[in-house]
């Protein structure tokens, strides 16, 4: 070991005299950019030829830089010619760049494996490119929040009281669901949440990705591939494909620090990051990231409406058969109690939880033999997130859920969450036989902890329970590994070139729930706990609720650890048929070990009609395979129904409760994806794209809702379990999507120190159910059928998000300000009850407009300074309907809606409550 060691700090000191005395011969270039009216140009890329030294200009377009006397700069910018520049013992070079209208638009590498990347404006497919400036230019510290506001097909919102996915936000493209759009990082799959969302929210059983781990001071750029894509990169890329490219200059230190807060004073945000980058010699780089961020909870909850707080039944409602007269008596008891108790009647937090995140990201990549151009490869990350939210209130009067020796005036519990996501991805490319060959292993691992805080196990003896519990994790592991090879062909008779691309994939997962401790699920001290009395005045005697109040614990009996894998091999063809004609052909198949075969194909063509005008389109098909989370997940609730004891079991589909409903093992979701547009270039600068596009989506997997022992065949089914409901997993419908993409963009010169870029983008879709999918048990009683995916869960998936959004922004520059504007419409969403006969309550949210402002400067080289607004204009959703008889004045308490009691004031689905949020932003280089 001592011997190894030496040998490794002689090599460093190799290198480091090589690299000393390759500096030691550099001479320093210095030089200003511009264009063809000498406008400054900043922001351009200078690089030595053959080396990853370079550096970039600043906003007087000057740069400076330490080359080799005979070395040649590559100076490139998008939108401008890239020119090579000998240096020639030159110490002071300056540059004009010449506009080049066909690289207006960013290269990209998503959705093609073509060894040269295309304009996003010549691939058959639509991609937006999101580059690192537009990531930086507004207030938006999350991955999933600034893709929301740039990229119209993209929708995530911040979730509230819903226990896990507090924490994870729900993301989705398209309109359908987070688990139906693949993330990559540097064109690697990245692995999926724990978290299965099972909850009320967007996406509801589904299982998405958390890009929120990554900090965006790593991300070079994000490209979203808007299109079908599971035939060339797997499962789950039925809406399209995220692939987020990390950071891999050697341009120094960036560092910017973020803080601001609401209108209304709370939300306050802390943010700082940094990257750094550096060149090893001449054959390779190491870039670094690292950011922390402290984002504090928005409270915009509404008053608890309930009548009686102390004196009332366990809704807070008043006990029945009392005249007019003794209930004035009895609330003018429970004011007096509320007056002297100082009870605050805003008793829960509606709006975004406490998070608080810290992490680093690496990406790197050193050639080992330059001759054959053999090169290892490293990107990974580690990152902790713990967040804070709170759950319902606890009333006194809830006494099967409260232990008035602990918390005599009830409680708010608190979800206190870990999420810890590590990734790692290693590997070699390089030529072999002509052929570009790529071999990687990538490993990823997403585990989120709940510890629940200011509650208790009211079975417990009175006076005897703790106050927080360890609830349990969720574990989700993925490891790939991957080997392909690519090659473009020149030389084939008839058609102009072709790129074949091929390889095969293998893939293990693994996904465990670990049991929290025994007094976050125990029954009490024995099988029926403590028994209570209810407060509605019922002298029947009850039990106490079980488990941790707020979220019970994970029990023995749901603790899983599950593997499966799978193999794929695919077949990737792109060629120019003619100067105007590329065709795209891709096929790929897998083997599950869980539920076995799928092929899919895709075929994309693009057809330019004039030089600045083409059609392209694509068909094909594709599949999802249900989730390890779906396959497995088993969850024992307690619930209570007007002071009942309910046991609600969550079942996976090997469970024979599951299969007595007729329901057999989850499959995979299939897909038909169809799309059609054109590309367009106007006048030189403007560029013009419309994609429309359908997706068939078959056995679409969803999760049930509640069966009760109600109904007598799920009673004959749940037999002598200690159960009152029972839901699961299921293929149980078939959708379709229609939609329509449209993005402009413009880059205007107005003069010699001012620049104007223009941005129009939408989507608009439309989600309609097609088909359900059950089984004969089912089909035999509507009862059943319209409880495995009711009206309310119909509503969510083909309205729950906005069916259109707009967004249209302004970038101007002027010397060494600049204004960003932009406003984004949210179209309009809606919400619909369970049950039909209380169809009166559903509601349409209108469409609104968001507007965020900032403004910035210069200051020097090496500092720049932002002020601004997100949500401008204080823009809030529309109101939930609130019951009119549901206040606490009224005499004739009405329980239509008992659970809000006034205290949920807005949907969540649409773009949040958050209202205004000012904030500051310093930005430093080096």
């Amino acid at each position: 070991m001592e011997n190894l060691f030496s040998a490794r700090v002689g090599l460093v000191a190799a290198l480091s005299l090589t690299g000393f005395a390759a500096v030691a011969q550099n001479i320093t270039v210095t030089g200003r950019v511009t264009n063809t009216t000498g406008q400054a140009q900043p922001g351009v890329t200078v690089l030595e030829r053959g080396t990853t030294n370079g550096t970039s200009t600043d906003a007087d377009g000057r740069f400076s830089l330490s080359v080799s006397p005979a070395a040649t700069l590559v100076v490139s910018a998008i939108g401008s010619t890239t020119q090579q520049i000998s240096v020639s013992g030159r110490t002071s070079i300056d540059v004009r760049l010449a506009d080049n209208e066909t690289t207006l638009n960013e290269v990209v590498v998503t959705g093609s494996r073509a060894t040269e990347g295309r304009s996003n404006i010549l691939t058959t497919s639509p991609v937006d490119v999101i580059s690192a400036r537009e990531i930086k230019a507004y207030a938006q510290t999350d991955v999933t929040q600034i893709l929301t506001y740039i990229a119209p097909s993209f929708q995530s919102t911040r979730q509230t009281v819903t226990d896990g996915t507090d924490f994870v936000d729900p993301a989705t493209l398209r309109g359908l669901g987070p688990d139906q759009v693949l993330v990559l990082v540097n064109g690697k799959r990245r692995h999926t949440s724990a978290l299965v969302n099972i909850n009320g929210t967007p996406g509801r059983g589904s299982v998405g990705t958390d890009m929120n781990v990554i900090p965006p001071a790593a991300i070079k750029r994000i490209e979203v591939l808007r299109e079908g894509a599971a035939a060339q990169y797997g499962s789950d890329a039925i809406a399209g494909v995220i692939n987020i490219q990390l950071k891999d200059d050697t341009t120094g230190v960036q560092a910017s620090s973020t803080v601001g807060q609401t209108v209304e004073g709370d939300g306050e945000l802390f943010q700082a990051d940094a990257n750094a980058g550096f060149g090893l010699g001449r054959r390779g780089f190491v870039d670094v990231s690292g950011q922390f961020s402290n984002r504090s909870y928005f409270d915009r909850s509404g008053r608890d409406t309930a009548p009686l707080i102390y004196k009332g039944t366990s809704g807070g409602n008043y006990p029945s058969g009392l005249s007019d007269d003794q209930k004035r008596a009895l609330k003018a008891e429970d004011n007096a109690l509320i007056a002297q108790n100082g009870f605050n009647r805003r008793d829960i937090r509606v709006g975004a939880s406490d998070t608080r995140t810290y992490g680093g990201f690496l990406n790197a990549a050193y050639t080992l033999a330059p001759s054959s151009g053999l090169e290892a490869y490293v990107a990974g990350g580690v990152t902790r997130r713990t967040g804070r939210g709170g759950a319902l209130y606890r009333l006194p009067t809830q006494t099967t859920q409260v232990d008035l020796s602990i918390y005599p005036n009830g409680f708010l519990p608190f979800i206190n969450s870990t999420v810890d996501d590590q990734s790692i991805i290693t590997g070699l490319r390089g030529t072999v036989l002509g052929f570009q060959a790529d071999l990687s292993n990538t490993f990823g691992r997403n585990s989120l902890r709940y510890d629940i805080t200011n509650t208790l196990n009211a079975s417990l003896p009175l006076g005897t329970s703790p106050t927080e519990f360890y609830a349990g994790t969720l574990v989700f592991q993925q490891n790939t590994v991957n080997l392909g090879f690519s090659r473009k062909l020149v030389s084939i008779p008839v058609i102009s070139t072709l790129n074949v691309a091929f390889g095969g994939e293998f893939r293990v997962d693994n996904f465990q729930i670990k049991a929290g401790e025994p007094g976050s699920y125990a029954n009490g001290l024995n099988e029926q706990g403590r028994v209570v009395t209810p407060a509605s005045g019922n002298t029947a005697a009850t039990y106490a609720s079980a488990g941790s109040q707020g979220f019970a614990g994970y029990r023995p009996s749901d603790a899983t650890d599950r593997s499966r894998n799978n193999v794929a091999g695919y077949l990737d063809l792109e060629s120019d048929i003619t100067e105007k004609l590329l065709v795209s052909v891709a096929g790929r198949a897998e083997r599950y070990s869980d539920f076995g075969n799928n092929l899919s194909g895709k075929l994309a063509a693009r057809y330019s009609i004039l030089p600045d005008l083409a059609i392209r389109g694509n068909i094909g098909n594709g599949f999802r395979a249900p989730s390890l989370q779906q396959r497995y997940f088993t969850n024992s609730s307690t619930q209570f129904t007007s002071g009942e004891l309910r046991e609600v079991l969550t079942t996976n589909n090997d469970n024979p409760l599951t299969r007595a409903f007729g329901i057999g093992p989850l499959k995979q979701e299939k897909s038909k994806n169809y799309s059609l547009g054109l590309t367009a270039r106007v006048l030189r600068t403007i560029t013009l794209t419309v994609d429309a596009y359908q997706i068939d989506i078959d056995d679409r997997i969803v999760l049930s809702s509640q069966y009760n022992r109600g109904n007598a065949t799920v009673n004959q089914i749940l037999g002598s379990l200690p159960v009152q409901g029972i839901q699961f997993f299921a293929n149980a419908v078939n959708t379709r999507t229609r939609g329509l993409d449209i993005v402009a963009n413009e880059r205007l010169t107005l003069g010699p120190d001012s620049r104007l870029t223009l941005t129009a983008a939408a989507n608009f879709n439309e989600t309609t159910v097609r088909g359900f999918n059950s089984s004969a048990i089912i089909d035999a009683n509507p009862a059943l059928q319209n409880t495995l995916f009711d009206r309310s869960q119909r509503a969510r998936l083909e309205n729950g998000q906005p069916r259109s959004k707009i967004n249209l922004s302004a970038d101007y520059g002027y010397k060494i300000f600049s204004a960003n504007l932009r406003t984004v419409r949210f179209g309009e969403v809606q919400t619909k009850d369970a049950n039909p006969a209380r169809s009166f309550i559903d509601q349409t949210f209108s469409a609104k407009w968001v507007t965020d402002l900032v403004l910035s400067a210069q200051v020097i080289k090496n500092l720049s300074l932002s002020v601004g607004v997100n949500n401008l204009f204080n823009v809030y959703p529309d109101r939930l309907y609130q019951d009119p008889n549901n206040n606490e004045q009224s005499l004739n308490y009405s329980t239509l809606d008992a659970t809000n009691r006034g205290r949920f004031l807005y949907s969540s689905n649409q773009f949040g409550y958050s209202g205004a949020f000012y904030f500051g932003r310093v930005n430093l280089s080096f």
